[in-house]
């Protein structure tokens, strides 16, 4: 299919669409730094800057994707549904459409987006599509099934073919290949910024990787190795996680400092996800009836759900359509990283044990140990010099 990519990013969606054939000829992106890597990754494509300045999507797309703000979702469902938001971005999707409607949509956000406002955003969402004549089924997808990245999102799949939207994202279902885990033996991945009510825990992977602060400023996830060592990832590492060439963002560099980088990659699109999608899309499954559960009432949404025209029904299937073999996380990392500071790793361990969370026996130990060697002068703690620091 000729694909249009709204809110493009960096293009993780259209990237994995491309592994399964399907082309992009038309994103729009409104940040610069992103606009950059779209134009060097995606030079066939035209790339827009503003969605608002699109008269209308080119006569040859088949397939409309889009990332969108998950906040302006729910100030869609804050009004008089999505033409009261006709001024928000979300708005603009069904202002395309309303012009020429592609047949088919694919929706990309945040599992939040399950819940915002009480359920209200995404029956605001669902109640526009079916207004258009659209069949629709969503789905939340982890990125586990594919990478070493603990990252779950909802893909939405909406259609006007004779083709049903649940037998393209509500089929492929395995059990996940999770074995058991051990400091000495496996990497960890949890969030060194939070400690108290949290921790991002992530055995053998990592937490979600995030957009950094709202000033820019890069926070990702910290990564416990066997060896005692205590690191956050190398960018280029960052990048594979979420299933990208290695420097795939550089060229965010020609127009931002390079800490833009970890915003551009935390906010991107898992591109093993879009590329399953994709093969999905191009060749269909047949979704099993039986999976249909009631909805839910009291606005509440189900973790896959599905409308087949004259009904919606909720879908009892899991996060992980496939399980694809990966190296052990320790393994996976190609780059060595930089050692998480004496001071970000005091503060971490200063929270946890403020706080009531429980640990996997020897973590703290371990972050004590890592300390203590960051304040004598940083040296790597690997061999032996683990051993003399753990004593």
């Amino acid at each position: 299919m000729k694909v249009a990519g709204l809110f493009a990013g960096i293009g993780g969606l259209e990237l994995g669409l491309g592994e399964a054939s399907h082309e992009a000829t038309v994103l729009c992106e409104i940040l610069e730094p992103a606009r950059s890597v779209l134009a060097a990754r995606f030079p066939e494509a035209r790339v827009e800057r503003d969605v608002r300045d699109m008269a209308s999507l080119p006569g040859d797309v088949d397939l409309l994707v889009a990332g969108f703000p998950c906040q302006d979702l729910s100030q869609a469902g804050l009004t008089a549904g999505i033409s009261g938001a006709r001024s928000g971005l979300v708005g603009e999707i069904f202002r395309l459409l309303d012009h020429r409607r592609t047949p088919w949509v694919v929706l990309e956000n945040v599992s939040f987006m399950l819940h915002l406002n009480g359920g209200k955003a995404l029956a605001t969402l669902v109640e526009a599509f079916e207004e258009r004549g659209y069949r629709w089924a969503y789905r939340v997808v982890s990125t586990l099934a594919f990478l070493p990245q603990r990252r779950e999102r909802v893909l939405f799949v909406a259609t006007t073919t004779d083709v049903d939207p649940a037998d393209v994202v509500l089929v492929d279902e395995v059990r996940p290949s999770k074995g058991g885990t051990s400091l000495d033996l496996h990497a960890h991945g949890f969030y060194w910024t939070e400690g108290v009510r949290g921790l991002g825990w992530a055995p053998d992977a990592i937490p979600t990787l995030k957009n950094g602060s709202t000033i820019g400023i890069p926070s990702p996830p910290a990564i416990l190795l066997p060896s005692g060592r205590v690191i956050t990832p190398d960018i280029r590492d960052a990048e594979r996680l979420q299933g990208f060439p290695i420097d795939w963002t550089t060229p965010a560099l020609d127009v931002a400092r390079p800490s833009s980088r970890w915003t551009l990659v935390g906010n991107a699109v898992s591109t093993p996800v879009a590329s399953w999608l994709g093969e999905r899309l191009r060749s269909p499954g047949r979704y099993e009836a039986d999976r249909d559960r009631a909805m839910m009432g009291g606005g509440r949404w189900p973790r896959a759900a599905r409308f087949d025209g004259h009904r919606r029904s909720a879908s009892e299937i899991g996060a992980f359509p496939v399980w694809r073999d990966r190296a052990p996380l320790a393994q996976f990392l190609r780059f060595p990283g930089k050692p998480l500071s004496a001071r970000a790793t005091l503060g971490f361990l200063t929270r946890t044990e403020r706080g009531s969370l429980r640990f996997a026996p020897g973590f703290q130990d371990r972050l004590r140990a890592h300390l203590r060697v960051m304040q004598a002068g940083g040296l790597d703690l690997s061999g032996d010099s683990a051993a003399i620091a753990a004593e």
